[in-house]
Parts: C-alpha cells; sequence; structure tokens
C-alpha cells in the first residue's frame, strides 16, 4: 500500500538531519545525509503504522493514497550535482 507523508529534514548544527511530519508526530526519525534520512523514514513509519494500529487509531486523512488506476500527487527530494 502506498501512503502519502508530509515530511520536514531539520538540519542539525552538528550535521545531518532530523525528519519529522506533521501530520504523524510520532514519527521521528535522522540521517547524516539527506538521503540516509530519507531512507530511514520507512522504519519510522512501519513504527509509527504498528503504534496507530496496537491503539485503534485510524492513520490522519489523506496520509492512505486512494486504490490503483487513479492519480498520485508527490513530491521528492532530488540532489543534483
Amino acid at each position: 500500500m502506498l501512503y502519502r507523508i508530509p515530511l520536514v529534514f531539520m538540519p542539525q548544527p552538528e550535521g545531518g538531519y532530523t525528519v519529522t511530519s506533521p501530520a504523524l508526530p510520532e514519527l521521528i526519525t535522522e540521517g547524516d545525509s539527506l538521503e540516509e534520512a530519507h531512507a530511514n523514514v520507512r522504519d519510522a513509519f512501519e513504527a509509527v503504522r504498528e503504534l496507530y494500529t496496537e491503539q485503534g487509531r485510524p492513520l490522519p486523512t489523506g496520509v492512505v493514497l486512494p486504490g490503483a488506476g487513479e492519480v498520485v500527487w508527490s513530491e521528492t527530494l532530488v540532489e543534483s550535482a
């Protein structure tokens, strides 16, 4: 299943990035680079999804994408040399 999760990448003074989500306040992860921080989001999201399931809470509206065959809009980070 696909999910659309708004993410905020905050640079840290010591280097690297902390990632949070305004839609899922429980989602917090980090990485030494943007790529690593983005890669760590999947594990953090799985932990949040498990927490919501255990608590019987639905994910916020807009996080779960529509079914197959419908248009999906997304943004992504792209680093250029």
